[in-house]
């Protein structure tokens, strides 16, 4: 593995002043910091950014559209090859590319970051958000809620026709009256100041130090979607009207989109009964899929509008069989902890073995899960499967959801640890980082160059 590039600039919203400088040897994610006293400035006026963010909605228009894609039957049990970029990351927990390449990484502690031409720069911080504590590299110090549980600065994304619209979304945690919430934001990020040039879209979101959700990202048809976790209040995650344990889809100005179910409730809700989702990815021919964590059991979920997913009445086998209107999952940890996180359902050809499968990071679980969806109806389930191989688990049962039959396969087991991320870049590669700074890191983790960006090729 080689580790390159460097961190050049920070670029706060925080302050109006922008403090610059070259770190030696491999670029890593500890911003530069200026031995000289604050000078005192006056905060210019808030406004609202204003480009015209509308967009078309053809699901055929979509890059990676193909309503006849079908699941593999090979074996995804690879030798896989990581290339580190960065290092030195303080608990980075979104990856977003926008259309010309450039690569935009959060960091739970209060940054969003901007990767192009071998250098990482950051470009906003939002004021407001609560730093998420991140660990030393290399220490030893286990804390499952170190200062900011697991809130902070999360999901992020960028308009479809950024740069033109240099707009980059990013949903975060905030506390005000002792209260805390989440809230999504649009950030212009060529102003000279993005400080004063930010738009907030949905605001009061439910949060708490556990069970944010946070994962926002553009679909298809180019509308906007956001998974919610249910901020500790599972006992309102299936009531539509309330945000928590839910996933929206909204416009680009975080309106609801048109084409929402009608189910008497927000009206930017697209599905209830959510824990805490931290993925949602697409399948080819435009189908949602998530993954989200559990009290024990952890869940892969495909989407349909105005469905239910159960929590909390649902989640083991014999709740599923016996609660009426709730959807159960295509694959379920069962016993085992995945500690899903983000992912991508990957559809380039880089990484042949991957090819129509949905690829995301485990947390607890150290490690990188390949989950293959095959149709029920598609073919002899019996025969076109992949085969187990060592670390296979097919998720069949007649508690599941029917439609599918989903088999899942791992690898990086305990190789870079906690897995955040994974996305889809522009070259057909597999990008993911690591969260091995937040405290919950287990074996020789985190080493002394975590947290990390890393790209991902067949051996």
């Amino acid at each position: 593995m080689t580790d390159r590039y460097r961190r050049r600039t920070l670029l706060s919203l925080a302050a109006a002043t922008m403090v610059s400088g070259c770190l030696g040897g491999e670029t890593t994610g500890d911003p530069s910091t200026s031995t000289e006293p604050p000078t005192k400035t006056t905060e210019p006026p808030m406004v609202e950014p204003d480009y015209d963010t509308s967009l078309g909605h053809d699901v055929e228009s979509w890059s990676r559209y193909d309503p006849a894609w079908r699941a593999p039957t090979e074996s995804p049990e690879i030798e896989v090859e990581l290339e580190t970029l960065v290092t030195g990351l303080e608990i980075p927990w979104d990856l977003s590319f926008a259309p010309n390449g450039d690569l935009f990484i959060t960091e739970r502690v209060g940054r969003v970051n901007r990767f192009a031409a071998g250098e990482l720069e950051s470009v906003a911080s939002p004021e407001d958000a609560i730093d998420a504590e991140a660990v030393d590299q290399g220490s030893r110090e286990r804390s499952w809620f170190l200062d900011g549980g697991e809130g902070g600065t999360m999901g992020t994304t960028v308009h479809p026709s950024y740069p033109d619209v240099p707009l980059v979304y990013v949903y975060y945690t905030y506390r005000h009256d002792r209260e805390w919430y989440n809230k999504l934001v649009y950030v212009d990020v060529s102003a000279d100041d993005p400080a004063s040039h930010v738009k907030t879209l949905v605001d009061e979101i439910p949060a708490n130090r556990f069970h944010n959700g946070g994962r926002i990202a553009f679909g298809p048809e180019n509308y906007l979607w956001v998974t919610v976790g249910d901020a500790g209040q599972k006992a309102r995650a299936r009531d539509p009207s309330f945000l928590g344990g839910k996933v929206l889809r909204l416009t680009p100005e975080g309106e609801p989109a048109p084409g929402n179910p009608d189910h008497g409730g927000d009206p930017r809700v697209f599905t209830v009964g959510h824990r805490n989702p931290q993925c949602i990815t697409w399948q080819p021919d435009g189908t949602p899929v998530i993954t989200e964590h559990g009290p024990g059991p952890d869940e892969v979920s495909v989407l349909a509008p105005g469905s239910d997913y159960g929590w909390a009445d649902a989640r083991d086998p014999p709740a599923y069989r016996t609660t009426d209107g709730v959807t159960p999952p295509v694959a379920s940890s069962l016993g085992n902890t995945w500690a899903p996180a983000g992912g991508v359902f990957y559809t380039a050809d880089v990484v042949p073995a991957f090819r129509n499968r949905l690829v995301f990071g485990g947390l607890g679980s150290q490690r990188l899960k390949v989950a293959t969806l095959t149709p029920a109806d598609d073919g002899d389930p019996t025969t076109d499967l992949p085969p187990l191989g060592e670390t296979g688990v097919r998720h069949d049962g007649d508690w599941t959801d029917g439609s599918w039959v989903a088999t899942t396969h791992d690898l990086l087991v305990d190789e870079v640890g906690r897995i955040r991320h994974v996305e889809q870049g522009p070259d057909g590669a597999l990008y993911l980082v690591t969260s091995n700074r937040d405290g919950r890191a287990s074996g020789p983790f985190p080493t002394g160059n975590d947290d990390r960006l890393l790209r991902l090729t067949p051996a």
